[in-house]
């Protein structure tokens, strides 16, 4: 009955949370053990006993200076001394700039609101069709999930209870061969197409460009750079983070004001608090489903299937992007992590850094397909352009990410080289 409960109420709507969190009171109901509800609220409140999980509010924090402090436009002016001169250079500079602030900012649909608003008018005024233009800044932000540093990663590293830093380092080579992905589309599209040709900036305006970047440049190499070198854990690079992109903003850029820190702060806390609640929930859940058994049964019927890790995760990724359709990213690695991990690690001898960087990817696409697609509206709703149209034009970007999940799924190495 519990399972029926459970999708019930996710076909309702209700929100994730609270599905999780009824679902676990139900099943205590209805297993008459009413003794376990006097261990509900200390299971809530031990999930969030986790110190990687301040790194969620400060990173989103940091995005949030970002926006308001003016780096956005100064990093697509840098992305632009590196690629702007090519054939199609435009669209070339969209998916640099994209890297550049999935470096930053962490989230997908911060990343897409962002840049969707920053180049769909202008790759349009230079002469690229407008689904192209919105559907290459929506891919763009397919980058945040996987180049570090990752809301998602953050939170499947606490829940897999294996480190954040090194979860990171786990999403360097394969973000950085989505993005050569992206480019080969980009690239094939523009043979047949006929891209407009882009100028290069003169030396002066490449080093001006390059100038007024280095102190937004300094954002990434604090995150970055501070776990690598060890000087700091995931949480404080973001605390440090945070304080560079509001010194920044405020003192170099002067387009952050301190009056505007309260409002920055208020959507820090309401986001983040969605997040961390949907964990605490999530704790809770495990619970029922470590009472119920569900990764042994769903383990035995999976291993009666197929022995091989690559088939197992080929198997993974065709449930993942029906999951992902329907619910949010954040809230399908909360909900799946404890079903399928242990699945994975046990029974297949699977890296838990390679199980991670291909489940986020893969839930992330959700963001972009229908029924739920948050990703598709808000570009739609911040380009102009209808879903429609974006999605037509999405496609052979969509193609590019199954590839790569195929090949990360197949190449366990490209996730764990640098984890040492």
């Amino acid at each position: 009955m519990t399972p029926l409960i459970f999708a019930f109420k996710l076909l309702l709507g209700v929100p994730v949370a609270l599905v999780l969190a009824l679902t676990a009171i139900w099943y205590i109901w209805e297993s008459g053990n009413a003794v376990l509800f006097d261990s509900f609220a200390q299971k809530m409140f031990s999930g969030l006993e986790n110190y990687g999980l301040l790194a969620i509010p400060l990173f989103m924090l940091t995005g949030e200076m970002m926006n308001e402090g003016g780096m956005t436009r100064r990093l697509i002016n840098a992305a632009r001394v590196f690629v702007g001169g090519f054939r199609g250079g435009l669209a070339y500079i969209n998916l640099v700039a994209n890297m550049f602030m999935a470096a930053i900012i962490g989230s997908a649909t911060a990343q897409i609101a962002v840049m969707a608003r920053a180049m769909t008018p202008e790759m349009e005024a230079e002469g690229y069709d407008k689904g192209f233009a919105a559907a290459t800044t929506a891919a763009g932000g397919l980058l945040a999930p996987v180049i570090p540093p990752s809301m998602m990663f953050v939170i499947y590293g606490v829940l897999a209870q294996i480190p954040i830093g090194d979860m990171f380092l786990a999403g360097i080579l394969p973000g950085l061969l989505l993005a050569a992905s992206f480019a080969a589309v980009i690239f094939a599209i523009g043979m047949v197409s006929g891209f407009p040709k882009g100028d290069w900036f003169t030396k002066s305006e490449a080093l001006s460009a390059l100038f007024y970047c280095l102190p937004a440049a300094l954002i990434p190499i604090a995150i970055i750079g501070g776990i690598l070198l060890g000087i700091a854990t995931p949480t404080e690079s973001a605390a440090i983070a945070s304080l560079i992109a509001f010194l920044i903003g405020w003192l170099i850029y002067g387009e952050l004001k301190p009056q505007a820190l309260f409002e920055m702060f208020r959507r820090t806390a309401v986001n983040a608090s969605m997040i961390i609640f949907m964990i605490a929930a999530a704790n809770v859940f495990g619970w029922v489903i470590i009472y119920e058994a569900l990764p042994q049964k769903l383990a035995a019927l999976i291993t009666s299937v197929t022995s091989d890790p690559f088939l197992f995760l080929l198997i993974v990724n065709l449930i993942l992007l029906f999951v992902g359709m329907l619910i949010d990213g954040i809230a399908a690695v909360i909900l799946i992590s404890p079903i399928l991990l242990p699945i994975a690690m046990n029974d297949y001898d699977i890296s838990p850094y390679q199980f991670g960087v291909v489940m986020c990817l893969n839930l992330v696409l959700g963001l972009l397909t229908p029924p739920v697609g948050v990703g598709l509206y808000i570009t739609s709703s911040m380009s102009g352009v209808k879903p429609g149209r974006i999605l037509k034009s999405l496609w052979p970007f969509l193609l590019a990410v199954a590839i790569i999940l195929v090949i990360l799924s197949r190449f366990p190495w490209l996730t764990t080289v640098l984890t040492g």
